[in-house]
């Protein structure tokens, strides 16, 4: 676990740029059509954070379940440091983890997790369940929740009001399409028969 206090812990201005970060991979996500969540890992270089990957999800664009913001940037900063573990590392990220993701995150052994909303339908660092405070797990990481979260969950908010109003909209054209056309009703002009 990381001691936010120790001299090599990044400061509150580093954790927000980071956070302002990873709210652009969001906007990324959104701009493809997937939910806007976005991910920035940092590490630290002569005790400084520097960012060492981004990403943003992708499930829909890939086929592919796994692919959350947080997998799609570890995956890339395993692969650039070289090694499937990642301690020292941080974490950022718009939405609290779901269960995938923090057990991906434990495993890579990352010191810290950053989320900004929290996710009351599948956050596991506190909303649905606490993985992250499981004493029972042999890996335990410092897990820090809210940074940015007006701004997260508005991002999210619209996003799903959004995609809403378009259904309603899809939904509305597909009923007046389907709706039988009323023949027309012609007055007669004349008048009776002589």
């Amino acid at each position: 676990m990381t001691d936010p206090t120790s001299p090599l812990s990044p400061t509150a201005a580093q954790d927000e740029y980071a956070m302002r970060l990873a709210l652009d991979q969001a906007l990324n996500a959104r701009l493809v059509g997937e939910v806007p969540v976005g991910a920035v890992i940092t590490h630290m270089v002569d005790g400084v954070p520097q960012v060492l990957a981004t990403g943003y999800n992708r499930p829909i664009t890939t086929n592919d379940p796994t692919a959350h913001a947080e997998v799609v940037a570890l995956r890339h900063a395993a692969d650039l440091l070289g090694n499937y573990r990642l301690p020292g590392c941080t974490l950022y990220v718009t939405l609290e983890p779901c269960a995938m993701c923090a057990m991906a995150l434990m495993h890579a052994r990352f010191a810290r997790v950053v989320f900004a909303a929290p996710d009351p339908k599948t956050g596991a660092a506190g909303s649905v369940v606490d993985l992250f405070a499981e004493p029972r797990l042999n890996h335990h990481t410092h897990v820090e929740g809210g940074l940015l979260a007006d701004a997260a969950g508005s991002l999210l908010r619209d996003f799903f009001a959004e995609r809403r109003a378009a259904l309603r909209a899809e939904r509305e054209a597909a009923a007046d399409a389907a709706r039988l056309p009323v023949p027309e009703v012609i007055e007669s002009h004349f008048g009776p028969m002589d």
